[in-house]
C-alpha cells in the first residue's frame, strides 16, 4: 500500500532528511576508512580489500556489494524493495568516493583515534536520518530492520550480530582488520539503536510543526 502524504511540503521535508542523512553516512564511512591503520568497519574490510585485489573503487564495490544483498533479499522475502533502497545503493557509494578524495590521508595516532570516534557517530546519525522517513532503507540496514523486527530482537543486537558476520569473511580475504574494526562492531549498533528514535522524534516533530502552520494558514 503506497503511502500518501498530506502536503509537498511534507513529502520535501521527508526527502531532505533521507538524502541529508545518505551524505552523513557517507562521510562517516569515509571518516572511518581515513582511520585504516587502526583498522575500518566490517563491510568497508571487504569493500577495501575487493578494491585492492581487483581495482575500481571502494565506492563501487559498495555499490556492487548492496545490489548483490538487495538481489539475495528481494528473492527471500519475494517483495520489491523501496525506491529509497536503490537510491541509496548508488548515491552511498558514489558519496563515499566523494569524500574520499576530498578528506586527506592521515597518520597520526591520535587524529585517526578522534576521526574514528567521529566517524563513528557520525554514521549512525546518518542512518537514522535516512531510515526515518520510511523511504527504503539501505541494501544493509533492510536485512539489519528485516531481522529485527522478524525474530524481535533489538536493532544493537542484530546490527553487531551482522558486522561480525562480515568482519570474518573480510579478514578471511585479508581485509585491514584491527583495533579499530572491534570497537566498531561493538559499538556501531548500540549508538544506531539511539540514532534511530531520535531521528523519527525529530522528523515527527518537524512535520508537526509544518501542519500545525499549514492548518494556521488555511484558517486566515
Amino acid at each position: 500500500m503506497k503511502i500518501r502524504y498530506r502536503t509537498k511540503r511534507e513529502l520535501f521535508i521527508r526527502w531532505s532528511f533521507f538524502m541529508l542523512g545518505l551524505i552523513v553516512l557517507a562521510l562517516g564511512i569515509s571518516l572511518t576508512i581515513k582511520a585504516k591503520d587502526l583498522g575500518i568497519s566490517p563491510w568497508d574490510v571487504l569493500h577495501y580489500r575487493l578494491f585492492v585485489q581487483f581495482g575500481l573503487t571502494i565506492g563501487t564495490w559498495s555499490i556492487i556489494a548492496g545490489f548483490t544483498i538487495v538481489l539475495i533479499t528481494a528473492c527471500v522475502t519475494k517483495s520489491y524493495p523501496k525506491m529509497g533502497t536503490y537510491i541509496n545503493m548508488l548515491l552511498v557509494g558514489l558519496f563515499i568516493d566523494f569524500f574520499n578524495w576530498l578528506i586527506p590521508d592521515v597518520h597520526l595516532m591520535w587524529l585517526e583515534i578522534i576521526i574514528l570516534a567521529f566517524g563513528i557517530v557520525i554514521t549512525a546519525i546518518g542512518i537514522g536520518l535516512y531510515v526515518a522517513p520510511d523511504f527504503g532503507a539501505g541494501p544493509r540496514d533492510s536485512v539489519m530492520l528485516s531481522l529485527s523486527k522478524k525474530m524481535g530482537w533489538k536493532v544493537s543486537r542484530v546490527r553487531n550480530g551482522i558486522e561480525l558476520i562480515v568482519l570474518a569473511l573480510g579478514w578471511l580475504l585479508g581485509g585491514p582488520v584491527g583495533i579499530g574494526t572491534i570497537i566498531i562492531v561493538l559499538f556501531i549498533g548500540t549508538v544506531i539503536g539511539y540514532s534511530i528514535p531520535i531521528s523519527k522524534s525529530l522528523l515527527d516533530f518537524t512535520l508537526e510543526r509544518i501542519r500545525r502552520g499549514e492548518s494556521y494558514e488555511n484558517l486566515n
